[in-house]
């Protein structure tokens, strides 16, 4: 039976077309590049487009999360954006906003002198009290985890019970202690002992505060970084303290630095976070002490200046300006910790 052959097929006459074209060599360059195009991989998808298909992939873990985005998103970076616009504006409450560029800005470096000094002294307070007060707590919480179990939690109450206490109740105390008259309890017992000749004004010599306030910090500084450090020490393996006997270490300094400190990596990185953060929000401790403005404003820092444009003065673009700035040192100083601590 003869077969009927209605002409030659698409792709034949694509073919004999090219021949009459180019001859062989253009056909043959023609099918390597239909093949080189149906064989091209695809265009990578985008970061949100990755993101997105994550969420779908993900979505009951998403729901589980959305309730803390929202809150978080609410108040934490909804204010921080706000503060951000406002820091570029004239805003006193009672009128709405005037955008003014950059001139808070350059205000605050150029014509604020307090501001500078500001600086300065939380600076000195945050370089003091930050790694001291860091490493006290650590060697406070590698010396509890020492002693027998049902002994850790008077210790532990003690030194962390400062930290929860407020700074106008604790003023009393410190007030009393700095007094500077013959009552005060420190004058008293230098006065006794024939150190000095008379009261010494603790709370008003400009000498004096700084150094007042780092002591008051300091007592006030077992706080959430002392109770990690105190859990994560009560959770290393008491293997790895075995395996280091049988490796050759010998006492406690060795089981230290070669066995704890490793182990509890994460604690430290908190820790130092948290430390970084409330030395450089001293304000509570500062104002009860020696109140606001500071005499000739020797205890004066960055977030008392913010109070005082803030809410006494209601210049909220300007006090805008100085907690965005505040906001930058801190998140610069925790990327430097999680530089340092941070990697594996």
């Amino acid at each position: 039976m003869a077969t009927v052959h209605d002409g030659p097929r698409p792709a034949d006459r694509a073919a004999l077309a090219s021949l009459e074209r180019g001859g062989p060599a253009t056909a043959i360059r023609s099918g390597e590049s239909a093949a080189g195009a149906s064989l091209r991989p695809a265009p990578a998808p985008g970061k949100l487009a990755l993101l997105w298909t994550d969420i779908k992939k993900h979505r009951v873990s998403y729901y589980f999360l959305a309730p803390f985005l929202l809150l978080f998103t609410v108040f934490i970076v909804a204010p921080i954006l706000v503060s951000i616009g406002l820091s570029f504006t004239y805003y006193n409450i009672l009128e709405p906003p005037r955008f003014i560029g950059a001139s808070n800005y350059r205000l605050l470096f150029v014509d604020d002198d307090i501001f500078l000094q500001a600086v300065g002294i939380t600076l000195r307070f945050a370089i003091i009290t930050g790694p001291l007060g860091y490493m006290l707590a650590f060697l406070l919480a590698w010396l509890i985890s020492q002693i027998p179990h049902k002994y850790r939690f008077l210790y532990t109450l003690c030194f962390y019970t400062p930290s929860i206490t407020s700074a106008t109740a604790m003023s009393v105390v410190w007030l009393y202690l700095f007094a500077g008259d013959r009552k005060g309890l420190l004058n008293w017992w230098l006065i006794r002992l024939g150190i000095l000749d008379e009261p010494f004004l603790f709370l008003q010599d400009i000498r004096s505060i700084v150094p007042v306030i780092i002591a008051v910090s300091l007592w006030m500084s077992m706080g959430v970084g002392f109770l990690a450090f105190l859990a994560g020490l009560q959770n290393v393996p008491k293997e790895l303290y075995e395996a280091g006997a049988i490796d050759g270490v010998k006492h406690r300094w060795q089981e230290l630095f070669y066995i704890t400190i490793p182990a509890v990596r994460p604690q430290l990185l908190f820790g130092a976070v948290m430390q970084v953060v409330s030395s450089l929000q001293v304000f509570d401790v500062s104002v009860q002490l020696v109140g606001l403005p500071s005499p000739l404003y020797a205890g004066h820092t960055i977030l008392a200046h913010l109070y005082d444009y803030a809410f006494i003065r209601f210049e909220m673009g300007y006090a805008a300006a100085i907690a965005v700035v505040l906001f930058l040192m801190m998140f610069g100083l925790n990327r430097l910790i999680f530089h340092l601590f941070g990697r594996d």
